[in-house]
């Protein structure tokens, strides 16, 4: 059974272009997964439709409401589902963490906004928070796109060639190698004699040298 993805939230124009393009949209025609957007206004009872109200204490902002949110969830959730609120102050998303994920039958993610949801929706629906960067996003939909791209490459069958996932940033604790194609030649700027060998021991040893390189360079913290 393929993995069901339901997104909550305030903005669900803000996925469409983004989930019928490219891989990901592939993989969602192909079937391989499935994703639905749903507008957290829908379970609103005012006629007005207002997910949001001002924080008790006083404050800036808006914080949204819990009953449309404990709306949804009841009426999406299955048994199984894995309920995932995206915030700045949630676990670092890592690699291993988008693998996990890709493993789930049933994800629900939440997008927060404003200055956050309501405290009780944390400690009552969630199961997993998740922050895709030490940053503040205007909303949750960007960090919900992102999760999702990201667990879709472990689908099997989403990524053209499944070699990618091994060939990556990341996946072996190490950033990537560079990458070239033709020309071999360009602007008096030439392709490392290695790739043009067709020795594939050396070019795999240039490669893991160069992975090291930029490592050290970039994210040493990596290496630790």
């Amino acid at each position: 059974m393929p993995l069901h993805i339901d997104v909550l939230t305030l903005f669900p124009r803000m996925l469409e272009g983004f989930l019928a393009e490219s891989i990901l949209g592939k993989g969602i025609e192909r079937g391989l997964l499935s994703v639905k957007v749903h507008d957290l206004r829908a379970w609103a009872t005012d006629k007005h439709r207002t997910a949001d109200d001002r924080p008790f204490g006083g404050g800036a902002g808006m914080v949204m409401k819990a009953e449309p949110v404990f709306a949804a969830f009841e009426q999406l959730q299955k048994p199984g589902c894995r309920r995932i609120y995206l915030t700045p102050d949630g676990a670092s998303f890592t690699t291993a963490m988008a693998e996990g994920l890709s493993r789930e039958q049933h994800l629900i993610l939440l997008s927060g906004h404003y200055e956050g949801i309501d405290q009780r929706i944390r400690d009552c629906l969630i199961d997993q928070e998740i922050s895709i960067g030490d940053y503040v996003l205007t909303n949750g939909t960007v960090a919900a796109a992102v999760v999702i791209d990201a667990l879709s490459r472990f689908i099997p069958g989403v990524l053209g060639e499944e070699k990618s996932l091994t060939h990556e940033s990341f996946t072996n604790k190490l950033l990537d190698f560079p990458q070239y194609t033709r020309p071999a030649e360009f602007r008096g700027m030439s392709v490392p004699e290695v790739l043009l060998s067709g020795n594939h021991a050396e070019i795999e040893k240039w490669r893991h040298a160069k992975c090291l390189e930029k490592t050290r360079l970039v994210r040493p913290d990596l290496l630790k």
